[in-house]
């Protein structure tokens, strides 16, 4: 077992012994330091976090025989403790001696509690170090003494920026292996500043240290007397943290939960995202407008006379007004925005790149809805800063966008305030998280267009044609027969007495869609289009039949979305590659295959068959007449 009785680190603190209460009371009202330590690869950051954990006496007797067996058998430390051992928590961390997801770590001293999380430094693991970075308040970027400042200290240095972190250490780490040569510091911090200044930040805190022998880390160094500085716990226990400018912004809370636990109780539960509330305070419910007063504020410990930002409470009204998950609470005189087209930075950190008009889930704090993004205006280049041209973004990528949303979400500058202005973005098939981004501002045309009421609605226009509108989207390869069975359909609903209109794939392309090609991104805008229109006949009370390959699942979603539950109904034209291409109408797979027709689903672009579709033929079995009247008796009785 390891001696510690004499390690003045792990010495009992006094006052534990003395009063126990006292220290319990002391270490309750600590305040909390969230931070994240990010730089390029190997430059140290799980070794100075290690240091961090020993140091401050949060390693625990059998942890530290344990860390001391680990550093001879897999450290990189020769028969010293290897302090990264402590974070690099999976074992391809501890194959390769890098870190490859966010580990966080607490740990407190005399004067505040912290939570560090160490981020990968890798490119190819830049969405977790977002992950890291999002609710942090400081930010410790390490540069390895040896190497100075590398693209991935410039990246980090980045994103640190842009998502509002203003607080920054510049810790040039391994001074040790440079013989703690000033000059080299001196040189580091001025080829950063130049950087750090053409991004805009304004400020930064530099220290020379040496996260393994533990030089400026608790206290001075011997080893550096040109600094004059703070050592790293001074300076991470003194600065100030986000929570408290939070708390002197304007009450704003995120509703998560309506709280109804029996008949005589009603209130609305989340996380003070900014301000503070109270009882006798005039609020605003948005996007609704609606207004009422704050009666009560309840925790699991009782009601409280005031709640600042930070606390999770449930807020009760004296006025019976509609408030739900996703709502926003806020002071009445100094309500937050809604609107529904914003300018965005966005963070791309998905393998697959961005699908311009593809819809994804956007979630904003509480909120969720259907979001689209235009091409991007620019992808940010971190090594210049300089602005690109792209088409899409790739994975980490960085770049400017304009988003729309389904509907109006309550928002704010993502510079006044992250809850209301940082949102993720949810491929809406396999519900993977593809990006984070930040709300700019909203564009002046989603204040000035707003929707027109009419007096005749859509109920009236299918009472009039005395039926239930619909969209029988036909979807399958080319050559299945899409276009033929639709048109029979079409006629034997006609002889029905049924209003309908047929939308066909090659004809809409000789009008409305003329100016898109076969590029993924053209597809996707091409049935957004189509989804548009079949929506705007299916309010005029028409059946719309659609013939279109549409082979992605995620855009047949989408217009699924924009109708109402059931008047979406998915047809399934099954035919085998090998049938369509044998049947070959057009000649298209003939020249797909002899390299003339790019983009050609089902040779070199995918379809994504239907999972779960309202209605399935097969046209190996059925002749297209037999698959109509197949399609019609499911669909019986049609009004």
């Amino acid at each position: 077992m390891t001696d510690t009785t004499n390690d003045p680190v792990y010495v009992t603190e006094a006052l534990i012994a003395e009063d126990i209460d006292a220290y319990l009371d002391q270490h309750q009202h600590k305040t909390m330091l969230r931070f994240i330590t990010c730089g390029s690869v190997d430059d140290g950051k799980s070794t100075l976090i290690g240091r961090l954990l020993y140091d401050s006496k949060m390693i625990f007797e059998d942890q530290l025989d344990a860390l001391t067996a680990d550093s001879k058998k897999v450290g990189t430390q020769g028969q010293d403790i290897d302090f990264a051992l402590l974070v690099d928590g999976l074992a391809a961390e501890r194959e390769q001696g890098i870190t490859i997801d966010v580990a966080y770590r607490f740990f407190n001293t005399e004067k505040r509690k912290f939570i560090v999380a160490d981020c990968p430094g890798h490119e190819q693991y830049t969405r977790n170090m977002i992950t890291g970075a999002s609710t942090a308040d400081l930010a410790v970027i390490l540069i390895d003494a040896r190497k100075g400042v590398l693209v991935q200290t410039r990246r980090h240095s980045y994103l640190c920026h842009l998502i509002g972190i203003k607080n920054l250490v510049l810790a040039v780490n391994k001074m040790d292996l440079v013989d703690y040569d000033q000059a080299v510091f001196d040189g580091i911090v001025k080829d950063y500043a130049e950087f750090a200044k053409s991004i805009g930040i304004e400020s930064f805190t530099a220290m020379p240290i040496s996260g393994f022998k533990g030089d400026n880390i608790i206290g001075p160094s011997e080893n550096t007397p040109w600094y004059k500085g703070p050592n790293l716990i001074e300076h991470l226990e003194t600065v100030e943290v986000l929570s408290s400018e939070d708390q002197a912004k304007p009450f704003r809370m995120p509703v998560q939960w309506v709280n109804r636990p029996n008949l005589d109780f009603r209130g609305f539960s989340g996380l003070i995202a900014t301000g503070s509330v109270k009882p006798g305070d005039a609020i605003r419910v948005l996007p609704s407008g609606k207004t009422s007063t704050v009666t009560r504020v309840v925790t699991l410990d009782g009601d409280l006379d005031e709640a600042v930002a930070g606390q999770s409470v449930t807020v009760c009204f004296a006025d019976e007004i509609d408030c739900s998950r996703g709502d926003v609470i806020s002071v009445a005189d100094t309500p937050p925005q809604s609107a529904d087209q914003f300018e965005s930075t966005i963070v791309w950190l998905n393998d697959e790149p961005l699908h311009v008009g593809r819809a994804y889930w956007l979630k904003l704090g509480t909120q969720m809805v259907s979001a689209t993004v235009q091409q991007p205006k620019y992808a940010v280049n971190v090594n210049t800063m300089e602005h690109v041209a792209v088409k899409t973004l790739e994975l980490n990528a960085i770049g400017v966008a304009q988003i729309s949303t389904d509907k109006q979400v309550v928002f704010e500058p993502y510079a006044d305030n992250r809850t209301l202005g940082g949102f993720i973005l949810i491929d809406k098939i396999t519900n993977a998280t593809v990006a984070a981004g930040m709300l700019q501002f909203s564009l002046r045309r989603a204040q000035n267009v707003h929707w027109q009421a009419t007096d005749i609605d859509r109920n009236e226009h299918a009472r009039l044609k005395n039926q239930t509108p619909k969209v029988l989207w036909f979807t399958g390869l080319s050559g299945s027969g899409k276009s033929t069975i639709a048109n029979e359909v079409e006629k034997s609903l006609n002889l029905m007495n049924r209003h309908t209109f047929l939308l066909d794939g090659d004809n809409v392309r000789h009008g409305l869609n003329k100016d898109l090609g076969f590029t993924e991104a053209d597809r996707i805008e091409n049935i957004r289009r189509v989804g548009e229109v079949a929506k705007l006949m299916v309010d005029a009370g028409l059946i719309v039949l659609t013939a279109f390959i549409s082979p992605f699942r995620a855009e047949r979603e989408m217009v699924r979305s924009l109708l109402p539950e059931g008047e979406f109904i998915e047809i399934f034209v099954d035919t085998p590659l090998d049938v369509a291409e044998a049947r070959d109408v057009k000649g298209l797979y003939k020249k797909a295959r002899a390299g003339d027709l790019k983009n050609f689903t089902g040779i070199d672009s995918p379809y994504e068959a239907p999972v779960n579709p309202e209605i399935r033929v097969n046209t190996v079995e059925m002749t297209p007449q037999e698959a109509a009247a197949h399609i019609i008796r499911q669909l019986m009785p049609l009004k």
